[in-house]
């Protein structure tokens, strides 16, 4: 699984990935995942695949995705803040639907900040619609999280 975007290249995701993917994360949240979560992701959780996004061999984003008989679910996604805005996350989240719709999964769902309303037009831009709402989901500022939905099927 590979895509170009201006020399991006997107590919699963490996352990030696991790300590760079760990960055990125905590680049990007407030309260990002251990080391040890995307190790657990990585080795023995069989529902799990992650992709990176590499530019010259430089690591700038990932996403992870749950695959549980027809149900799909992105886990996370992220991108270095100065590689935001070049259609990073998009191809990454193209590649996730399209990886999703492979493995036989009829939807795809994740959360999103309520205050995100920049990856909220993203995914809405691919195809996904609000659910639902998940009060107090985030736990460093108890925001609600949007639940938004696409069918693959």
């Amino acid at each position: 699984m590979v895509a170009f975007l201006d020399s991006l290249t997107i590919r699963k995701m490996t352990i030696q990935d991790v300590d760079d993917i760990y960055e990125v994360e905590k680049r990007s949240f407030a309260v990002p995942w251990t080391k040890d979560s995307f190790y657990y992701e990585l080795e023995q959780n069989l529902f799990s695949n992650y992709m990176v996004a590499e530019i010259e061999g430089k690591i700038v984003g990932y996403c992870g995705l749950w695959v549980i008989m027809e149900d799909a679910q992105i886990t996370n996604i992220a991108v270095l803040p100065e590689y935001r805005g070049k259609k990073i996350g998009e191809t990454l989240l193209t590649f996730a639907k399209q990886l999703a719709f492979e493995l036989s999964a009829e939807r795809l769902s994740l959360e999103v900040r309520v205050s995100n309303y920049i990856a909220q037009s993203l995914y809405k831009k691919l195809g996904f619609s609000p659910g639902g709402i998940r009060k107090n989901y985030y736990t460093d500022n108890s925001e609600d999280a949007l639940v938004m939905w696409v069918n693959l099927k």
